[in-house]
This record gives C-alpha cells, structure tokens and sequence, in this order.
C-alpha cells in the first residue's frame, strides 16, 4: 500500500495490537493467533499492528516476528492494514523492514532502539535507515529512550517522503501543541499511551485523531463505540464509559509492572477466547484479579 493511501486509512478509524497466542510452553499457537485476527478484521478498524506492544513483539524472536506478521498479513491483510514492527538496533531494524516487505505488510511501526539511551541526531539517523530500507509507510514511536522533540520531528519529516506517522507515548501536552504547530498535517498522529482511551479526548484538541486501543482486543464493539464518542466530541458518553469500564480496568493493569499486556490476554480469557499466558518476564494476572476482571467487563458487554 502507498505511504500516502496508507496514512489515510489509518487517521480513519481506530488502530489495534492484536495478542500473540502462545500455547502451554510458551510456544507461538497459529491456530488460535489467526481465530483471533479474523475476529479482530470482521469490525471496521483501521488497521492492525502485528506483533507489537500487546502483541509481544519484546519477547519474540526475529524469526517468529516474521512468522507472526507473515500469518497476519495472510489471515487479515486482504480486509485491513496489517503494519510490522522495526525493533531493536538500527540493524536489526533494518533487516525487519525489508523482510516486512517482503512479507507484503502494509507499513511498519518503529520500535525505540533496544536499552541504549541516543542523541537526537542519533535518532535522525536511527529513522532514516529504517526509512531507507522499504518502500513501506513508516510510523515512528516516539517514547522511553526515543522521545522527539518537535524540531526532530520536523527534521525526519523533511528528509524521510515514507515517514506517515508519529505515535506518541509520553502525552507531554506543551511538546504535542509544538510538534503539530511545527509539522502540521504533514504527519498522522496516534496516540500511543496505555490506556489509550483515558488520554483520547484531550489529545484529539492537540492533532492527535487515532490511537491503538488495547481494549479493542476483547471488547472491540466497546472499543468502537467509544472511538466514536472521542471523534463526536462527545464528553458525557466518553466520560460514563471511563467511569463504567476504562478507570476500574486501569485500576487492575496498575497493580503490577507488565499488567499493560497480561490484563488484555486475561480480558480474552474473561469473554471466553482464551488469551493464555504471557512469556516472562511479564506475569499473569492472578486468578482474584481475572474473576474481578470478568465481573467488570460482564458489565459492558
């Protein structure tokens, strides 16, 4: 898909992080990671990230990234955008977009670089390869270690045509309002903060019209419904829905480290899909916190 095509389908509609499956050694399970993409591309979403935050990617090997997006692409990609992820160093990011290319994605989301700690001029760089390496639409990831400032941003703009997207996971209000002031519609913007539905309304005055939405994955009618209110501007139904569901499941994902991606497979489990485990060194929710889990989303769906 051309970086342009592919840039408006994504500020169109919701984005989500399908879970990878794993069986009971921990293994990638095909059968039920593509039960669950069809799920996931019979709604109107618009577009899919393969092996990405609640998909994992962190704790899967590069060969089985290329597996995973190689089955999304195959069971999804003829309904919905499905975007690979560039982790890692700049190499190994490199390598991942031009095998996501070859694999027929639809464009990429660029991971920050492993651990290491980088100037800006680093991560110019850092952008650029992996922007050099494909054809595909980049979105960059601007969080942890790989926090851009507007100039940067800007910057990448300018010498990268393939770059499409910022995803922003910090929600530092004054350094949002100066990257959209500087770079404008240059850009799409998705916001990228867990969970994404608690920072959706406001982010929307500063640019930011699409996120990721991790709930997407168990709940995707709620999910919807909810995008629709932040796109209407609605402020009560998006206020009764935090209040209903969104607050009382943070509550839950912020009493442990890693509870971002254990909570969305254990919100799988609780609608009767099986989400099974996390690899380490995430964790499990607790069998108290799955039944709360359950009661809690009986209440939305």
């Amino acid at each position: 898909m051309p970086p342009d095509a592919l840039a408006d389908r994504l500020k169109s509609g919701l984005l989500s992080f399908p879970v990878t499956h794993f069986d009971g050694d921990l293994r990638v399970d095909e059968a039920r990671y593509r039960e669950h993409l069809a799920w996931q591309s019979s709604f109107d979403v618009a577009g899919l990230f393969a092996a990405g935050g609640t998909g994992e990617g962190f704790s899967l090997t590069s060969e089985e990234i290329d597996r995973v997006l190689r089955i999304a692409v195959e069971e999804a990609g003829d309904r919905v955008p499905v975007l690979a992820p560039a982790t890692g160093s700049t190499a190994q990011a490199v390598a991942q977009a031009k095998a996501a290319q070859e694999a027929g994605a639809s464009g990429l989301l660029l991971f920050p670089p492993y651990l290491t700690e980088a100037s800006q001029a680093g991560l110019v760089e850092h952008i650029g390869a992996v922007c050099r390496a494909s054809d595909l639409g980049v979105i960059v990831y601007s969080r942890a270690n790989a926090v851009l400032t507007d100039v940067t941003v800007a910057e990448v703009a300018d010498r990268n045509p393939t770059l499409i997207g910022l995803k922003d996971g910090i929600g530092d209000i004054e350094q949002m309002t100066r990257t959209y002031a500087r770079v404008g519609d240059r850009l799409i913007y998705v916001g990228g903060l867990p969970t994404a539905e608690t920072f959706a309304l406001p982010l929307l005055q500063l640019g930011v019209s699409t996120y990721s939405s991790a709930l997407y994955n168990f709940l995707p009618e709620f999910a919807l419904r909810f995008y629709a209110a932040v796109r209407a501007q609605d402020r009560v139904a998006v206020y009764s829905m935090l209040n209903d569901f969104v607050i009382p499941y943070i509550d839950i994902r912020d009493r442990q480290r890693g509870y971002a991606v254990s909570i969305v497979k254990a919100g799988l489990t609780a609608v009767g899909k099986d989400g099974g485990r996390v690899r380490p060194p995430l964790t499990d929710l607790t069998e108290e916190e799955l039944a709360e889990l359950t009661t809690l989303i009986s209440k939305v769906s």
